[in-house]
This record gives C-alpha cells, structure tokens and sequence, in this order.
C-alpha cells in the first residue's frame, strides 16, 4: 500500500461510473429479504435444537466420556481456520505489493469477520453449562490455552473489523448522494459511519498510515490464533495430536480453506452484482496459482504428518493410522485427501480450470473437504485414548453425532452465511475509491507512454 494518494481521481468522471457500479447492488431488495428469511426461519429451528440442548444436557448429543470434543470443536477449529484469508489476502499479499489483491480484500476481510466472529459461539455450543463462560475471564489462568485462544481470536477479530471499516471511510463518504435508491436508514448509516470524510490528502495520509499499522499487527495475531488453537491438541499425549508440526499445519490448512472461501464469495458477487469489471478472469487465475501454492505445502505437512508416525509404528500410533487409513474413517480420509488436495491441485495447474466457474467448483468440493479434515483431525483420535476400552458402554468407544448436534452446528453456518449477505449487500463490497486511483494511475501511465 503506497504511502501517498492522489486525488485528484475524485474530481474525474471515471470516478462517478465506478462508484455508480459497485453501489448498485447496495440496499435492500425482495430477493434479499427473501433470502435473509429463508436463512432467519431455518435459524429458528437450528436455536430450538440448542434450547434442547441446553434444556437436557450434552446427553442429547453424540459427545461421551471418550470422545469429549466431536463436531462442534472440529467446526470452531474451522471457523477460525478459515478466518485467518483476511490476513493473507490483505496483509501478506498486500504488504508485498500484489495490486491485484485490491478488488478481493474486503472481500477477504469480510470472510474474516464473519467466521472470526461466529467462532467464539461454537465454543459455548460445546458446553454444556454456557453460563459459566464469564469463568474465563474471571478465573482464567494465564498459562492456559483456552485463555489465550480467547484473547487471540477477540483480539484477531476486532482488527479484521477495523481492517475492514477504515479503508470503506472514504467509500462512505463517496456513496453520500449516491444511493438515493436505499433506505433512509442506510443512508443516515452511511452519514454517520463516514465521519465527516472530505477527502483532504492529511486524512488520506493518516488513513494509510493506519492501515499498515493493522495490517503489520494482525500477522502475528493471525499466527497466534492458529497456533494457540492448535497447541490445545498437540500439548496432550495423544496419538494423533502429539505433534510437533501442528502450528504450521494447521495455518497452512487455514490458507487453503480461507483461500476457497474467498473465490466462492467472489464467484457470488461477480455473477450476482455483475462487478466482472473488477472482479476479472485474472483475479480468479491469481487466486487457483494462490490455492495451488499453499495447497502444495500444505500437502508437505500432511505427508510428514503420517509418515513419521507410520515410520514409528507406536502401538498407539498403529491403532490411530490403521483406523484413518484401512479402518471406519478411511473412506473420509482418503476422500479429503483426494478430493480436498491432491485433485484440486492437478486441476489448477491448467489456466482452463482457473476460470471462474470451474474454480468456484472446486473450491466448494475443497471447502466442504476441510471441514471433515478438521473432524478427522479431533475426533479419531479420542476414540483411541491409552486408557484400556474396557466395562464401558459402546457408545462411549464410538461418535456418532445426532440431529441435535447437526442442526446446532448447521446454525451456526448459518450465522456465518447472515453476516457475510448483509455485509456485502448493505455496503460496498469492493473499494471504490482504491478502484479509482487505480484506473487514474493507468490512465496518467498510458498518457505518458503516449506524449
């Protein structure tokens, strides 16, 4: 991000067709309203499974002695793994100087928030007694993990909403006596939001030099939330989690997800809003080389994940493997193996498959794929603990989870999937102002080429 901008792109009337664009979608339409009560009416039944829940107890859900974090940990491990793109898209690619991460950046930041957000909630879908949560922060002890994957994904989330709020200033601003075709409301939102934003070169001077700030303090937050969540596994002596390579994986693994998500929101707003101006065949052939990138490394941790265990062949080891490989997980295993990694990566080798509608596809398939590699990755491995397997009840040896258990963690996708359609249609989903500067320094560059 450069340190200066020019201006001088607001007096021009390229300014009024790329504002006019991305400001179309903006406002509240019956195909929103539609959408937002289908997901509102099945919301309501995903809360009335959690009233359930915590009416009976956990009892009402597959969790046991045994297996004590099944679906809902595998879907927090989730949710903040793929949070962790807005750090990526906007920090990393962004620091580094890639122009063309501009049109995609809050849409990263946008993911961030939502799943960042929705990810402090799974964890009290797992407890059973969710009024003690203030206990955290009241009697928490500093050399706990669960304190400091708190503190980290709180701290994680309210600089990705600033990341996403300081830069939309001055879109604000612009958008003032622009959307005459939304609500009052929205409107005086948009008022109070942008304050008092005139455009004056200091405020862009102290805009930018906010902005690098977060985006120079939200890299070690992000490694810090990943890591911390992955530490609350590796530090047991559990097979299966007694790893030394779980930080790294599990951040590589976020980049994957996170990276997914980005091209399937960003297929939805190009097809939906029609932004293929901004949102090019380009873009998306940067985000398969992207995919392909940390899906390769990503596929390294992997292989030395279950190579030096299966090198090993402890007892426990054995039992863990056998299960993933040959035993009831192998069929989840090896189709997330595949289909989440190993096929993806071959298909975006070729520029064919880089193009919008076949890389939405598979970014769907290695979406969903790691989401089951995050059960595999908590729920195997309780159902081999060191403790013989012995006097007690077959549904304490073996997860299965209820509809309950479902229906709560299909709500909280829910959420997510809320969060994301009010934000990106009440507000503008692509930088109006960076889009304009853009296209005036192209512009000011063909013209010198010329003269």
């Amino acid at each position: 991000m450069t340190s200066e901008v020019n201006t001088d792109f607001l007096h021009e009337k390229k300014l009024d067709s790329i504002a006019s664009d991305i400001l179309r979608p903006v406002g509240i339409s019956k195909g929103f309203l539609t959408w937002m009560g289908f997901l509102s009416i099945s919301l309501l039944a995903c809360i009335y499974a959690y009233y359930i829940q915590c009416y009976k107890g956990l009892i009402v859900t597959g969790l046991r002695d045994y297996v004590s974090w099944g679906m809902y940990i595998a879907n927090f491990i989730f949710f903040v793994a793929t949070s962790l793109v807005g750090m990526l898209i906007s920090s990393v690619l962004g620091l580094i100087g890639f122009k063309w991460v501009k049109p995609i950046a809050r849409i990263a930041e946008i993911i961030a928030i939502a799943f960042a957000a929705i990810a402090g909630l799974v964890i009290v879908s797992d407890m059973g007694r969710p009024e003690r949560l203030p206990f955290v922060f009241i009697y928490g002890r500093i050399q706990s993990p669960i304190l400091w994957d708190v503190t980290v994904v709180t701290t994680y989330l309210v600089l990705s909403t600033l990341l996403y709020f300081i830069p939309m200033i001055p879109d604000l601003a612009i958008s003032k006596g622009r959307i005459s075709h939304t609500p009052k409301w929205l409107q005086k939102t948009y008022e109070i939001l942008s304050v008092n934003w005139n455009h004056s070169p200091i405020q862009y001077k102290i805009l930018l030099k906010s902005v690098r700030i977060l985006l120079i303090l939200i890299i070690p937050t992000a490694f810090a939330i990943h890591t911390v969540t992955s530490w609350l596994l590796a530090v047991t002596l559990r097979p299966g989690w007694d790893s030394t390579i779980f930080g790294p994986y599990f951040l590589t693994g976020a980049f994957v997800a996170g990276s997914a998500a980005v091209v399937i929101l960003m297929f939805f707003v190009r097809s939906n809003y029609r932004l293929d101006k901004y949102l090019t065949v380009h873009h998306f052939d940067m985000m398969g080389k992207l995919l392909v990138l940390v899906s390769l490394i990503y596929l390294y941790f992997n292989i030395n994940e279950f190579l030096v265990p299966a090198f090993k062949l402890k007892t426990a080891d054995a039992i863990h493997l056998h299960e993933l490989f040959v035993g009831e997980y192998a069929t989840m295993f090896w189709s997330v193996q595949l289909f989440g990694l190993l096929i993806p990566i071959i298909l975006l080798l070729f520029r064919t498959f880089r193009k919008p509608m076949p890389i939405m596809i598979i970014s769907v398939i290695m979406l969903v794929a790691s989401w089951f590699k995050r059960f595999l990755i908590v729920v195997p491995t309780q159902e081999n603990p060191f403790l013989p397997r012995q006097f007690v009840p077959d549904s304490w040896m073996f997860y299965q989870p209820t509809i309950i258990e479902s229906a709560i963690t299909i709500g909280t996708i829910l959420l997510v999937v809320m969060i994301i359609s009010v934000l990106v249609k009440l507000f503008p989903v692509i930088s109006i102002w960076e889009m304009a500067e853009e296209l005036s320094e192209k512009t000011d560059e063909t013209q010198n080429k010329l003269t």
